[in-house]
């Protein structure tokens, strides 16, 4: 049963009450018995974490959302220096 909130009119009292959906709404404050209405208040609700849908799920080939299509580590390109082979050591230079 959902809680419902009312504010009084007269005296600005605002009173909780849970009622089923099919029961008539309060009409009258409590406490002064002045006309009352329904208050709207924003729901409880905090999204926690780093991003939404897209950042959160794995895609459907094995990738996760988090890595863009395509992005793969690049090789080294660090300069190689002079009189270096790229032969194994223990082999001769000819």
């Amino acid at each position: 049963m959902p809680i419902y909130e009312y504010e009084c009119t007269a005296c600005s009292k605002r009173t909780e009450l849970l009622q089923k959906v099919d029961d008539p709404p309060l009409e009258k404050c409590p406490d002064c018995e002045g006309a009352v209405h329904k208050v709207v208040s924003p729901a409880g609700l905090h999204f926690k974490g780093s991003g939404w849908y897209i950042t959160d799920y794995a895609k459907k080939n094995g990738q996760s959302a988090s890595e863009p299509k395509g992005n793969k580590k690049p090789e080294s390109s660090a300069p190689k220096k002079a009189g270096t082979s790229n032969k194994p050591a223990g082999e001769s230079k000819e």
